[in-house]
């Protein structure tokens, strides 16, 4: 009985499917043991930041059993062990990152540089379109008080044309009355 209790155990613990993603914590070079605390003895050495498999964990001793890449089993303590990659594996990464987004940042400076660009020019274009509205609505004024003038200008020449001609008629028909007049003839060949 005991012997399918320790195969069944043996098995549970070596099963990979419930096997998480760890690494050693990158600041130390230990030890793991055999069995889930110091009491246990050495069974092998895990480099700082190298990646591991934690199979299980042991609430009690706070410990975590591991598996090195190299398919080796072991105990470690849990703070010694961190979850997901370490930062030797991040580090390519991150620089890949920091240099996609310094590459980025520079074609949006070069972008934001030629839209500052545009915009200046814009707002210069809008100025002198501004100056030429301005200039515009001036002449149309003048335009409309010009025509405004010459409106009563001709209303007050067709007056004086319409009275100087109603004058001359006035002294006209005054005068015709006392012009000598020729008599008609009397003409009897008929």
């Amino acid at each position: 009985m005991k012997k399918i209790l320790l195969l069944g155990a043996l098995l549970c613990a070596s099963v990979p499917a419930f096997a998480e993603k760890g690494h050693i914590a990158d600041d130390a070079h230990v030890f793991f043991h055999s069995g889930p605390g110091n009491q246990y003895r050495i069974s092998g050495r895990v480099n700082s930041g190298e990646s591991v498999e934690i199979l299980a964990r042991n609430n009690d001793t706070e410990y975590v059993q591991i598996r090195t890449s190299s398919g080796r089993t072991g105990w470690l303590q849990a703070a010694l062990v961190g979850e997901g990659d370490s930062k030797l594996i991040e580090l390519p990464k991150l620089e890949a990152s920091l240099e996609q987004s310094r590459t980025t940042i520079s074609e949006q400076a070069d972008t934001i540089e030629k839209l500052n660009s545009t915009l200046e020019q814009l707002q210069r274009d809008s100025s002198t379109y501004t100056d030429q509205i301005r200039s515009l609505k001036t002449e149309i004024r003048d335009l409309e008080s010009q025509i405004s003038n010459m409106d009563q200008s001709n209303l007050m020449r067709w007056l004086t044309y319409g009275g100087l001609i109603a004058f001359g008629g006035v002294i006209l028909g005054l005068i015709v009355p006392h012009l000598p007049r020729k008599r008609k003839r009397s003409d009897d060949w008929f």
